[in-house]
Order: structure tokens, then C-alpha cells, then sequence
């Protein structure tokens, strides 16, 4: 469990740097706080998790059996009269555990996780301060009104502020200030411009009046479109809903019934390619005996294995969709793991041995 848990560490690392440099960009050139990148980062973690712990499993169960053959207590366990099936009770129990730690992420903490990411960002895109303080760029949070702002102090003062009003037909409203600020308050929020001047053209008369001031409120709520409400997307949906409820989920998410389907037994398949790729892994370094060289070519082949249970599980994603009828294929990837497992341990039972050529006696 402790090489399963560097394994997975260094791989959720990996996808973890790779998103969140662009994820730290995208929140702080928004004007979100540190607390948000980390809130945003501890969300999007269980589906990281998810994602790399199959592969966890695989490396920490080749790279135990690589161990134990390189320090020859692989040969010291089988002189014992140790077979390869009672070796494999081992990582079976482990293969067992990981496959519950999976059960609970795959049917609780991704979809739970995935949803609560999902509201923080309509929250987040339906704050005033999302869509409006953002340096250097026209913005248009609703029809008719742009705003734009040269430049943000780090007092949060807006400096050279440009708003324009034309929501009103044939009657358009264009606001200017060196200053402003940003306000809320129990009515909503409030753009406060100091030091400015309204231009009011009347398309009505093709004339123009202006109007300098010292201060003006504007009141920003009244002008900000409200945020969408999105559909319950299908990765929200509990699993035991989608399996009893299939039609009614496929209606409300506009997604085909075999998509449906398939993403429910998915839950159940990542869960038992975990603790299948375990068992590949080590029947796959169980074919090869002791040798001085090492155990460099069965490292290689129980990656090409994996390789071909995952090139499986590319095959059988299309079908599901298109006929929902299809869905036992959904574990197909996990049938030919344990296939390939029975096969290479029965085979690591049964070395081969050439026969002996006859002796024949010289003629006297």
C-alpha cells in the first residue's frame, strides 16, 4: 500500500501541476483570491485520483515483483514449494482494497465533487467581480452595456473607467471617470465614479448633452444579466439512480439511454480495472524465472498488457452508446485482465521443460 500510495502521489502530481497552472491563471487574472484557487484544487482532485489510481495499482504490483525477483526471494518463496497462484493471494487482497477505495470515489466523491465544482462556477461567473474587474478589455455583461477599465490599483480602484448605456432605444448613455470604485451594499452592487462625465446622445434628435460630475453612482446589479442555469449534467447523477431511472435521467440530461447505461457500469468497471491491472502486473512478472539480467523484458510486457486491456476499453465505448443494449461489454476490459491473469499464472505453474533427447547406447 505504501508504493500504491507514491505511485498514485506522483501521477495525481503530474495531471495536478498540468491543471493547475492553468487553472491559477484563469481564477487570479479574474480577480479570485488564493482561497479559491485551493477550493477549486481540492475539487477537482477525487476525479484526478479516479483517474490515475488504475494505473497506481499496476506499478506498485510490477515494481513489488520486480523487487522480489531482483533480491531472489521470488526463487527463495517457489525452492519453498510456494506455487504462483498462493503468490498472487497477496496482491489479490491488495487488488481487493484498491477496488473498494475506488467503489467509493467512482459512486460518491467524483460525482459529489463534480457537482459542487459545477455550482462554484456559476456562482463564480455570476459574481460582479468576475465579470466586470479585468484590466485592459471590453466587456459586455449583458445586452447593450460595455465597460472597460484601464487599469485595477491593488486599493482595488479602477482608474479611467468607461461604461456604456444603450439599452434604451434610440437613446444611448456613455459614462466616463478617472476613478471608480466598486461597492455592495443591501441593494445590490454599485459602481461609485469620481471625477467624470455623462454623454447622453438622442438618436431621436441627433443631439448630444453632457454632463460633467464630481461623483455618480451607478447601479451595476440592475444592468448584469443573471448567470444560466445549466441541466443536471449526467456525471452528477448518483449511480443507483441511473441504473433504476435510465429513461427519466436520458430525458432530463438529453443524453442517448446508452450513455446513460454506460456511465453507470463505467463506475463499477474503473473499480474492478484497478484491482485487475494489479493482477496483470504480477502474473505478468511471474512468466520469467531468475536471471542475472533482470526482469526488464516481463516489465515491458505487462506493460504491453495493460496497454492492450486499455486499447479494449476504447473498443467497447462507442458500441455501448449507439445500442444500450450493449452495456455487459462495459466489463469487457476487466474479463480479459482476469483472463490474461489465469492464463499467465497457469502458465507460470506449468513451466515449459524441452524434452529429453533418448540415450542410445554406443555399439560395443
Amino acid at each position: 500500500m505504501v508504493l500504491f500510495g507514491f505511485f498514485a502521489l506522483v501521477l495525481v502530481s503530474v495531471y495536478w501541476v498540468n491543471r493547475a497552472v492553468k487553472l491559477f491563471d484563469q481564477l487570479i487574472a479574474n480577480g479570485h483570491s488564493a482561497g479559491v484557487f485551493l477550493e477549486f484544487s481540492a475539487l477537482w482532485l477525487p476525479a484526478v485520483i479516479a483517474k490515475v489510481m488504475p494505473m497506481a495499482s499496476f506499478a506498485a504490483a510490477v515494481y513489488v515483483a520486480h523487487r522480489l525477483s531482483a533480491d531472489s526471494e521470488m526463487v527463495v518463496a517457489k525452492s519453498f514449494g510456494y506455487s504462483p497462484w498462493r503468490l498472487t493471494r497477496p496482491v489479490l487482497a491488495f487488488g481487493v482494497i484498491v477496488v473498494l477505495m475506488m467503489s467509493i470515489l467512482t459512486h460518491v466523491l467524483v460525482p459529489k465533487s463534480a457537482e459542487q465544482l459545477r455550482m462554484r462556477e456559476q456562482e463564480l461567473s455570476g459574481s460582479v467581480a468576475a465579470r466586470l474587474l479585468r484590466e485592459g478589455t471590453f466587456l459586455h455583461p449583458s445586452d447593450g452595456i460595455t465597460f472597460y477599465i484601464r487599469e485595477i490599483t491593488a486599493r482595488g480602484e479602477l482608474r479611467d473607467v468607461l461604461l456604456t448605456d444603450r439599452r434604451l432605444e434610440g437613446r444611448d448613455v456613455t459614462y466616463t471617470a478617472e476613478r471608480a470604485y466598486l461597492l455592495r451594499d443591501d441593494e445590490g452592487a454599485k459602481l461609485v465614479m469620481l471625477a467624470g462625465m455623462a454623454q447622453t446622445l438622442d438618436l431621436g434628435d441627433n443631439t448630444l448633452s453632457t454632463t460633467n460630475f464630481t461623483d455618480l453612482t451607478y447601479d451595476i446589479s440592475a444592468v448584469l444579466a443573471p448567470p444560466t442555469t445549466t441541466r443536471r449534467r449526467i456525471q452528477f447523477v448518483p449511480t443507483l439512480e441511473l441504473l433504476t431511472q435510465a429513461p427519466a435521467v436520458s430525458a432530463e440530461t438529453y443524453q442517448p439511454l446508452g450513455r446513460v447505461l454506460e456511465t453507470a457500469h463505467l463506475r463499477f468497471q474503473h473499480a474492478l480495472l484497478c484491482g485487475v491491472a494489479a493482477l496483470v502486473g504480477f502474473a505478468a512478472m511471474m512468466t520469467g524465472g531468475y536471471s542475472r539480467l533482470g526482469s526488464t523484458r516481463q516489465v515491458i510486457f505487462a506493460i504491453f498488457l495493460i496497454v492492450c486491456v486499455k486499447f479494449v476499453e476504447g473498443l467497447v465505448t462507442d458500441p455501448v452508446r449507439n445500442d444500450a443494449s450493449l452495456w455487459p461489454i462495459t466489463y469487457l476490459p476487466s474479463l480479459v485482465g482476469a483472463v490474461i491473469t489465469v492464463g499467465l499464472l497457469w502458465q507460470a505453474a506449468r513451466p515449459y521443460r524441452p524434452k529429453r533427447r533418448p540415450v542410445t547406447e554406443a555399439p560395443a
